[in-house]
């Protein structure tokens, strides 16, 4: 795979006013004192308020903006890469660019679905366009409202998740620089495509269906326990095939960024792929899981602590609904 000249310019987040505790979710699930902390990890979530996913999408996308010293003008596309949309119609790309108040520009906007993958999905086609000169600079949002969706009845997955939003915007490299996409790759196995499901909502059980007895339709669900065996079995493979296209090891990646799906996810990855604490972008304690916002998530809070250098090669990684695995290589 050729290498594509493009570059990270900017990055931005957005996180909801309503901050969830883990005693907060021990409570809202009815469970002992102490049980979500353990079994998540996740000290820390938060919940839309009174937010929107466009609103949310527009803040952190205004802030990668002025982290990157530009406009909306200097924009030329713009892409949503959510695992959960805002409304069925218009994309929630229309929407954000709307919150923006850029509904008068015309610069092309459509989403990118790959759920938890959607942001690696999104930058790996992007980046295409951008190395062959189709557009200059493009805004990359995934923005989440996974709190509204979840089955409070099935507690190991309700806490797991958190709200939130991320935008990247990317660019080509200038001469002289190194940034670039080295390599990506996404498989998908189909045999695992209900293992994390939201069933209601589209053509199959349309809202209009919606009864107390066919709640459950249109709630997540996900076998936790299926999901990790499939993983585990898959990642070492995946991840081995992804290096040698980077023409690299693990050992010459800074930094890796997963999605945050779990802390039992989290070490999986770093017993099976032998990754140490100091390459591990891990923010799932103050986060939770941000579905697709997880790794744009993951990217800021690197810069932002300056744990990333230009120059490092770091590894985007992680799996979602499908089941697909997902990865990509970049120099930043």
């Amino acid at each position: 795979m050729q290498a594509r000249k493009v570059r990270i310019l900017g990055t931005g987040k957005y996180m909801p006013k309503r901050k969830i505790t883990a005693s907060d979710m021990d409570e809202l699930l009815g469970m002992p004192a102490g049980w979500v902390l353990k079994k998540t990890d996740v000290a820390l979530r938060h919940f839309v308020e009174d937010e929107t996913a466009s609103y949310m999408g527009a803040q952190a996308a205004q802030a990668a903006l002025a982290a990157a010293n530009l406009s909306f003008a200097d924009i030329d596309c713009l892409v949503c890469a959510s695992g959960s949309m805002e409304q069925p119609i218009p994309c929630t790309a229309v929407l954000i660019q709307k919150a923006m108040g850029e509904q008068e520009s015309g610069v092309p906007a459509f989403d990118i679905n790959s759920t938890c993958l959607s942001f690696v999905t999104a930058l790996d086609v992007m980046s295409c366009l951008v190395d062959i000169g189709r557009y200059r600079r493009i805004l990359i949002v995934s923005t989440e409202v996974a709190s509204n969706a979840l089955n409070w009845q099935d507690k190991e997955s309700a806490a797991l998740f958190g709200d939130g939003a991320a935008a990247v915007v990317i660019g080509r490299s200038e001469v002289g620089e190194s940034s670039q996409v080295i390599c990506a790759s996404m498989k998908t196995y189909s045999h695992g495509a209900h293992l994390s499901e939201v069933r209601g909502g589209g053509t199959k059980y349309h809202p209009r269906e919606y009864t107390p007895l066919t709640e459950n339709e249109f709630l997540f669900k996900m076998d936790g326990s299926a999901i990790f065996k499939m993983a585990s079995k898959l990642l070492p493979e995946f991840v081995a095939d992804l290096l040698k296209q980077a023409s690299c090891s693990i050992a010459d990646i800074s930094l890796v960024i997963p999605h945050q799906g779990s802390a039992m996810a989290m070490r999986l990855l770093q017993k099976k792929l032998g990754i140490s604490d100091e390459q591990l972008i891990y923010i799932t304690p103050d986060h939770g899981n941000t579905i697709a916002a997880a790794i744009p998530m993951g990217i800021h809070e690197a810069i932002s602590q300056q744990r990333v250098n230009r120059g490092d090669r770091v590894l985007l990684l992680g799996t979602s609904a499908g089941l697909s695995l997902g990865g990509l290589v970049l120099e930043y």
